[in-house]
């Protein structure tokens, strides 16, 4: 989002893709830390995924013996509920931190993915809404879902240990050039 002001360029709450060295520029890290929105999402996640591994479970266990149907479908809502909890909270801290809603450069990906991922557990809320679908079918569409849920995750998961490195990084290089840094 760049604009003409009075022939100068506009550089929005994010900066541009040639000031940028790394997952968060200073400024983002300063409102990343500041905010409570990362609280939120730094207590949603394991809660989701917690959710999430006893669903799975329950699921799974519905798929093996073909009991505890109500018990996997409370699950799946529960599960889902999250998600859709964690996106909408998400998209805030993006805002907060990049500057827009979704979509910010240092995670496209995954919001991205994130959509498909929303996309199959809606999905199921529709099959089981309409009945389009049978039990097992639904169940299936829930792993469906997981799965990508997982990969998704996995995505986050990474961009969470870019960012610590980066800030490892940066900080190892601030003793490094400072003068009053006294090595043995």
């Amino acid at each position: 989002m760049t604009g003409i002001l009075k022939g100068e360029s506009v550089v929005p709450h994010t900066q541009n893709a040639q000031l940028r060295h790394g997952l968060y520029t200073p400024e983002e890290r300063v409102r990343r830390d500041q905010t409570v929105w990362t609280l939120v999402q730094g207590v949603l996640a394991p809660v989701q995924f917690l959710v999430f591994v006893v669903s799975l479970v329950l699921v799974l266990r519905y798929l093996w013996i073909g009991e505890g149907y109500m018990a996997a479908t409370g699950s799946i809502l529960a599960k889902t509920f999250f998600l859709y909890l964690i996106m909408v909270t998400g998209a805030i801290w993006e805002k907060v931190v990049f500057g827009q809603y979704l979509f910010a450069p240092a995670f496209f990906w995954e919001d991205v993915f994130s959509f498909l991922v929303i996309a199959l557990h809606t999905a199921y809320l529709w099959a089981l809404w309409t009945g389009a679908l049978t039990s097992v079918e639904q169940m299936w569409l829930a792993l469906a879902a997981y799965a990508a849920y997982v990969i998704n995750a996995v995505q986050f998961i990474l961009k969470l240990r870019a960012a610590r490195l980066q800030a490892e990084a940066e900080e190892a290089n601030l003793r490094a050039n400072d003068p009053n840094e006294v090595t043995v």
